[in-house]
């Protein structure tokens, strides 16, 4: 039998001593007090931040939104029927981030970045927090670039700017969507990125969408998050600022962005919803007091960057949702003071067949000409007169006969101006285009025509346009210049003919 040698166990126990190191981890965990409808209540999370990740079991995370004295207000981001009381939780150390970069453009995905189109995983490589501080004043710089929506009475009347937040308003079934989803597909080829953002909206509603992009081939340079009607309000709450997030990305790459938020009312009834839940008073309309806050600092994060951060922008399209063409309820008037104008849409133009049904007495743009080009501002200067006047002077002489020449050459011009400022879903004009029918109906090219005529007038124009020698020269030049040919005799010359052609 082998004799043991103390002193080398001794020896060897010595040294296990000295190289020893501790490796205490150390953890902050809670547990679940109460659980129902996306929401829970942790206790003992005594270091939990604001905006933090919570891991739950069963895969399930949430997102810190109260920081109570003796609990933790929690909104759940998966299902809250996986989540049971008692259950433990454990801080993550990190503030709640979304996946972002190119790999998202032509998908759709839930706000947490996950793909719902059935097209297969992302490879995720960058993330961004979805609460960050906006940009300040002095990073900015002043909105002077047209974005081009493609519809002659926005264009003219009520313009945007890359930079801009632009508020879409009016009752639902009065053409907002369709709206932002024709200045959509109007950035095609303009190196535009384009991201909607669909909360509360209905599944077959998304779908749509999406089937519109992709038909146009606007899903090339599009991206779709979406929180649909069945998802529980924590999801419809993230998706705008997940949208922003994405947005912010391309921005501080220097790239142009517009996004659409379709709409802020659902957001802003979800964010009822959770705040109630979580024992926030409410305040007027039963709405928290901090829901002004909601969007304003949202809608704040939109931005035309100063040359040195890169220069790119990020242009919102906010829809919110008005009750009887009620603009003066609690959620309108809050976006309308966070916006830089607001373009109103009246079901009864709608109903009247005046589509776009914009009412341009009440929308308006704070940018204004700043975001228009040459040849556009030149010839809308007296449009919303001309609008505004026919409109009036049209209830005042409805029950009379005899009308004056003054008064009916203004009717006939109103006519007109109304009539030229329709136009088909998802039929949107180049720039120069909108400058040259315009032309036609400010300088009285178009008054000799009969109003049922100007619509296959207008058609005939642009095709006439387009192959006719002088007709090229011309637009080419407004494309060029952005502005209107230096030798109108030349424009007039060809109205005058293409006019003889179409007469």
């Amino acid at each position: 039998m082998a004799k043991i040698n103390l002193s080398e166990i001794s020896a060897l126990i010595k040294e296990q001593i000295k190289s020893y190191k501790e490796d205490i981890q150390t953890e902050n965990v809670g547990h679940v007090v109460q659980v129902g409808d996306g929401i829970a209540l942790v206790h003992g999370l005594n270091k939990a931040m604001s905006s933090e990740l919570l891991i739950f079991p069963n895969d399930v995370y949430g997102m810190v939104q109260n920081l109570e004295e003796d609990c933790v207000g929690v909104i759940l981001l998966g299902e809250s029927s996986k989540v049971k009381e008692g259950d433990l939780v454990k801080c993550s150390g990190r503030i709640l981030e979304v996946p972002v970069g190119e790999e998202f453009i032509g998908r759709v995905v839930n706000p947490l970045g996950k793909p719902i189109d059935g097209l297969g995983a992302i490879d995720i490589k960058n993330y961004r927090p979805i609460e960050v501080k906006a940009t300040g004043v002095m990073d900015r710089k002043a909105v002077n670039e047209p974005l081009e929506t493609g519809i002659k009475v926005l264009d003219a009347l009520v313009p945007i700017g890359k930079g801009q937040r632009e508020l879409i308003i009016g009752d639902r079934q009065t053409g907002k969507t369709s709206i932002a989803v024709d200045t959509i597909l109007n950035q095609k080829g303009k190196d535009v990125i384009c991201i909607y953002v669909a909360i509360g909206q209905k599944e077959s509603t998304v779908s749509n969408v999406y089937e519109t992009l992709k038909e146009n081939d606007a899903m090339s340079y599009s991206i779709i998050v979406s929180a649909s009607a069945s998802n529980p309000a924590p999801l419809l709450y993230l998706a705008p600022y997940s949208g922003v997030s994405m947005a912010e990305y391309f921005m501080y790459q220097g790239k142009n962005v517009l996004i659409v938020y379709d709409d802020l009312s659902k957001h802003a009834v979800a964010y009822r919803e959770m705040s109630l839940l979580l024992h926030r008073p409410p305040g007027r309309e039963a709405y928290p007091g901090d829901v002004f806050y909601l969007h304003s600092r949202l809608l704040e994060r939109a931005a035309k960057l100063n040359e040195k951060l890169g220069g790119g922008s990020i242009t919102a399209l906010p829809i919110i949702e008005t009750q009887a063409g009620d603009i003066s309820a609690y959620i309108p008037t809050n976006v309308i003071s966070i916006t830089d104008g607001q373009i109103f849409l009246q079901s009864d133009y709608f109903y009247k067949g005046i589509r776009p049904a914009i009412n341009p007495g009440l929308s308006v743009s704070r940018v204004g000409g700043a975001a228009q080009t040459k040849a556009v501002k030149k010839v809308s200067g007296t449009l919303r007169l001309d609008l505004a006047s026919y409109r009036e002077l049209e209830s005042f002489t409805q029950f009379g006969s005899d009308l004056d020449a003054s008064t009916k050459a203004r009717l006939d011009r109103g006519k007109r101006t109304q009539e030229v400022l329709k136009q088909d879903l998802h039929k949107t004009l180049a720039m120069e285009e909108e400058a040259i029918i315009l032309y036609s109906l400010v300088h009285g090219f178009l008054d000799d025509i009969e109003v049922e005529k100007l619509k296959s007038f207008e058609e005939s124009l642009y095709q006439d346009i387009k192959t006719d020698d002088l007709g090229k020269q011309i637009i080419s030049e407004i494309k060029e210049t952005k502005a209107l040919p230096k030798d109108l005799a030349n424009l007039d010359k060809y109205l005058k003919e293409f006019k003889k052609r179409f007469m």
